[in-house]
């Protein structure tokens, strides 16, 4: 089996070596992302509700490089500097998983990459 590197413009650069998505047999892992505005280059880092979105809509971006959708994510990790953060954060979530949501899991960590409040990774199935 081989793997596929998934990578578009529409979702942040890698800030290492790393891929923003790889695909293997009938899957694809995305890479963590970042709470990162595609239009404006900003990281959000006031607003934990909109950089959730900013998060997922930069996983979507690279789902929808590979030619998938939401719909098909069967796992997302968040990770959350604060768990203080995790209401807004559903909230926000809920909103592109509203049905049949994926598993999830949601850890602290002490730091993310640029001082970020959020990342969020995903995993899809064909």
């Amino acid at each position: 089996m081989s793997k596929k590197i998934i990578a578009t413009e529409h979702a942040p650069g890698a800030i290492g070596p790393y891929a923003q998505g790889i695909a293997i047999g009938n899957l694809v892992f995305t890479s963590g992302q970042l709470p990162i505005d595609m239009r404006t280059g900003e990281l959000e880092s006031a607003d934990i509700a909109l950089a959730t979105r900013y998060a997922l809509e930069n996983v979507c971006a690279i789902l929808v490089a590979a030619g998938l959708e939401l719909s098909q994510v069967v796992k997302v990790t968040v990770f959350l500097t604060d768990l203080a953060d995790f209401a807004a954060v559903n909230q926000a979530y809920a909103e592109f998983f509203a049905q049949d949501p994926p598993a999830r899991s949601c850890v602290q960590v002490a730091a993310l990459p640029k001082g970020a409040r959020i990342e969020i990774e995903a995993v899809a199935a064909r």
